[in-house]
């Protein structure tokens, strides 16, 4: 068995979860890998590019455990939805479904077509701690993507139920109509810090591994 995990967005492989669940895998002896979804390029960032970063961290062993943090679950799904036989199971914290449509209507038009014009916007990179300008190609090349993948391994989702950011309910929804999904709903928000125990505890649970500490 080998994790792959996939940061969520302006984030980094340094996020608190990601290595949180970087030094509980290393304890119970399982390789674990975060990649860099951006690459070092954030302004050109788009989701066939992360998704290129996927495949190479992905392609690099025996098949993986994706486990992925809002876009980084939505891209976890999307992989795993385009390579059947090539994913393990997947993890999944609020996994970023309908990102796109969330974020159009979050911006107004004329926000929107400031965007187009320029070029570019200014985004809050977590990873970096700064502004970092984020190209308008992101949004272009989204929408090439299936707002919901639709993947049929085995999958765990832990989602805040109170979460402002990624609906609780959009994985609600995807569970119901995947038998082979099951959902753990939290009272937590989006990060999902505040119950890293509990989602570890799952997790280990859902990979049949001896979670360290507990008997």
């Amino acid at each position: 068995m080998r994790i792959v995990y996939l940061h969520g967005f302006a984030s980094s492989p340094q996020s608190t979860k990601a290595r949180f669940f970087a030094e509980k895998f290393a304890q119970a002896g399982i390789p674990f890998e975060a990649p860099a979804l951006d690459g070092g390029d954030f302004q050109n960032l788009t989701v066939s590019a992360q998704m290129q970063v996927v495949d190479a961290a992905a392609s690099e062993g025996e098949r993986p455990v994706l486990m992925g943090s809002s876009l980084g679950g939505y891209l976890a799904a999307l992989y795993a939805a385009k390579h059947a036989h090539s994913v393990d199971r997947l993890i999944l914290l609020a996994p970023a479904f309908h990102f796109l449509e969330r974020w159009r209507a979050r911006m107004s038009p004329a926000e929107l077509e400031q965007w187009k014009q320029q070029g570019w916007a200014p985004i809050y990179h977590y990873g970096a701690k700064a502004e970092q300008r984020l190209g308008y190609q992101f949004l272009e090349d989204a929408a090439k993507f299936d707002a919901v993948p639709d993947f049929h391994q085995r999958a765990l989702i832990l989602h805040g139920t109170v979460d402002p950011t990624v609906p609780y309910q959009g994985s609600y929804d995807f569970a119901l109509e995947h038998a082979r999904t099951r959902l753990v709903p939290f009272n937590s928000g989006h990060e999902l810090t505040d119950v890293l125990e509990a989602l570890w505890l799952e997790t280990a649970a859902f990979l049949e591994i001896a979670a360290p500490g507990v008997v």
